[in-house]
């Protein structure tokens, strides 16, 4: 299939890629939207499984009613969609719904902080705050570093392995940049880890949505050994996120939430947990976010993972080559056009502030980007070459901006027209810099 007759088929997939939004001037335009990393739109088929379902909605697992029944074969069945997505153990790993990739790394966080808190988490200078701070409070956490271009270092990361001995419970780390677009490698990362006696956790809430993954069976030694996503990014936005792992890990301790559904049998004397996963899975369970990302995962499936990506890869790439042709634009990314990246990139306008060339795209253009630190504060704070002293005088005068960048992200449904309006418009802001900054000088 050609570019230009997938690309007409993926946009029909989603629903609200032709909304028009209004102008600053009055005028009504197509939204372009370029903040997919944040959250995608639906699918049409995930709305219409969310319509299709609603009759048939009801409690699980402890209900007899007919409803309650086909709920809960759902909600089950969903566990082994999602297994074989990502090729899990079918036997040996535990799916464990949450409200999102967050949540599941502070589950994930508590559970194992019960096991040895002298432990040391290798987390890096690259990962989402999601993927930093649960770990701080409940481990020794260090940094692997990133090199001059912002990627992953793997020589640091082998060297702090080498410094602990073997104290190293666990290497979590991002399988993409939500910054510069980078896709680790998970594979060479996990060897690594295993290596060195410790297990590895992927941040897949950047890296699913684009591009297969494989977790690999137990015994190679690339295993991904737990794996975190969200289907709000993955066209399914109903609040549901997901933990996959040993389940033997989740059998012990307790869980981080505690309540009805999480236990076998409770008296005023003992707690007896359930087994997992639904030791982990406390209230009422999201069974509509359940149906929606077993029918966003079919959907991403029945176009091919390799499609998207491959797709994806030539929107990015013809949007860093277009947007490294205009003047006072400074692209965050060694931005090789063969390299594998998801389809997002940061950049800076030369006199303009981020969160006032956001604005104007959005008043002018009504193109949606996102700026500021995009939650990976320490990854852009180094991206900017800002030092210890700058972020204690940000810190320290809170009427002071603090420095960002602007992000372009891109899903499925975007296309390369809708990247010309972009570099289309960022030239005019470059050539009448002054008009616009008189403009928006009251936007902060």
């Amino acid at each position: 299939m050609k570019d230009i007759e997938l690309s007409a088929y993926l946009r029909r997939l989603v629903i609200g890629a032709n909304t028009k939004i209004p102008l600053a001037n009055g005028e009504y335009v197509n939204e372009i939207n370029f903040d997919n990393a944040a959250t995608t739109p639906p699918f049409f088929s995930v709305m219409k499984e969310i319509t299709d379902f609603a009759p048939w909605y009801s409690s699980i697992h402890r209900g007899s009613g007919y409803k309650s029944k086909l709920s809960s074969n759902l909600y089950e069945h969903g566990r082994e969609v999602i297994k074989k997505f990502v090729n899990a153990d079918h036997t040996r790993d535990v799916v464990i719904y949450t409200k999102n990739t967050t949540e599941s790394i502070n589950i994930l966080s508590y559970r194992l902080s019960q096991e040895n808190k002298q432990h040391v988490v290798l987390s890096t200078d690259m990962e989402h705050l999601a993927n930093d701070l649960p770990w701080r409070d409940k481990f020794q956490v260090e940094y692997v570093g990133i090199d001059e271009y912002g990627k992953l270092s793997l020589n640091d990361l082998e060297n702090k392995l080498l410094k602990y001995k073997g104290k190293v419970k666990l290497v979590t780390v991002t399988g993409a940049s939500n910054v510069t677009g980078y896709i680790n490698p998970i594979s060479k990362i996990a060897k690594l880890a295993h290596q060195y006696g410790a297990q590895i956790l992927v941040d897949g809430a950047q890296l699913v949505p684009h591009d297969s993954i494989d977790m690999k069976a137990y015994d190679s030694p690339e295993h991904i050994d737990y794996l975190v996503f969200s289907a709000h990014k993955m066209y399914a936005p109903f609040g549901i996120g997901v933990l996959i792992g040993p389940k033997d890990i989740f059998e012990k301790g307790e869980p981080a939430y505690q309540g009805g559904g999480g236990v076998r049998l409770v008296s005023h004397q003992f707690i007896e947990w359930d087994s997992p996963p639904a030791k982990d899975e406390t209230g009422t369970p999201n069974v509509i976010g359940v149906a929606a990302l077993i029918t966003g995962i079919e959907t991403l499936n029945s176009i091919g993972m390799n499609v998207i990506h491959e797709y994806e890869s030539n929107l990015i790439n013809y949007a860093i080559e277009g947007l490294s042709e205009i003047p006072n634009i400074k692209l965050y990314c060694h931005c090789e056009k063969n390299e594998k990246r998801v389809s997002l990139i940061s950049f800076t306008m030369q006199g303009i502030d981020y969160n006032v060339l956001a604005e104007i795209l959005s008043l002018e253009a009504g193109i949606a980007v996102r700026s500021g630190l995009f939650c990976a504060h320490p990854y852009v704070e180094k991206l900017l070459n800002l030092s210890s002293e700058d972020l204690e005088y940000f810190h320290h005068n809170h009427d002071v901006p603090v420095p960002g960048l602007v992000r372009i992200s891109l899903g499925l449904y975007n296309n390369y027209n809708e990247i010309d309006i972009l570099l289309q418009f960022l030239d005019r802001i470059v050539r009448n810099k002054n008009y616009y900054k008189q403009k928006y000088k009251n936007i902060k």
